[in-house]
């Protein structure tokens, strides 16, 4: 059952080109790129390997408040992510979220109404990105994989694609109120094969792809962790 704070407000709703975005995005776009690359040393590998139109899912692991901006920063599309709905209470914030394509997601209310919207953006051809985490990790390290996010997958069919993160929680981690000058790689990998992720779909079998998502997350965090240690220049492939 949903609640009054569970509905999404009209002008949450993202209304712009799922391939394209708005003028908003593309300014901080370029303020971005510009601190993270000399402060951050930010580089990014295989943002290529995501479609450049219809619908998908990006599930990431989660170090930082930093992470949608260092995610979406590479890709010329916008990225629909959640973030819990007391943020859009915020005066300017709020604005801010909405206007850059952010689900308001309700938690005490099973965020019923989130996974509604979510799916609807993804119908409309937007990419979504998810932290299956739910929080923000403590040390760096990637967290219990929350069972959440597998209602979303049993309801779409779209592709699925697993990101990893490194060095983020250096340079804003929990507890943290200043950016930090601290290297950065991000990593988009391989997406999930069609054929297994219908398999584990199945009831019964929610363990086993909860266990998959982490198990991919990990697979590429771990190559960005070793992207970072090398100094960002070099990376197998």
């Amino acid at each position: 059952m949903s609640s009054p704070h569970d509905s999404i407000p009209a002008d949450s709703r993202a209304t712009d080109s799922p391939t394209r975005r708005n003028w908003l995005w593309f300014s901080l776009q370029q303020i971005v790129q510009v601190v993270f690359a000399v402060w951050l040393r930010y580089r990014a590998r295989g943002a290529d390997r995501i479609p450049v139109v219809g619908p998908a899912l990006l599930l990431s692991n989660h170090q930082s408040f930093l992470d949608p901006l260092l995610i979406g920063l590479p890709l010329r599309r916008p990225v629909s992510f959640l973030a819990r709905d007391s943020l859009f209470r915020v005066p300017v914030l709020g604005w801010l979220l909405r206007a850059t394509y952010v689900v308001p997601l309700n938690r005490d209310t099973g965020a019923t109404g989130g996974l509604r919207e979510t799916i609807r953006r993804m119908d409309q051809g937007f990419l979504v990105g998810v932290f299956p985490e739910g929080t923000r990790s403590v040390d760096g390290r990637l967290g219990e994989v929350k069972p959440g996010f597998a209602a979303l997958i049993r309801r779409t069919a779209t592709p699925i694609f697993p990101v990893g993160i490194a060095g983020a929680n250096r340079a804003l981690g929990r507890g943290s109120w200043f950016l930090r000058p601290a290297r950065v790689c991000v990593v988009f990998g391989e997406p999930f094969p069609n054929g297994e992720i219908e398999v584990l779909k199945q009831r019964g079998r929610e363990a086993e792809l909860i266990a998959l998502v982490g198990s991919r997350i990990a697979e590429c965090q771990a190559e960005a962790e070793e992207w970072l240690q090398r100094g960002g220049n070099h990376m197998r492939r």
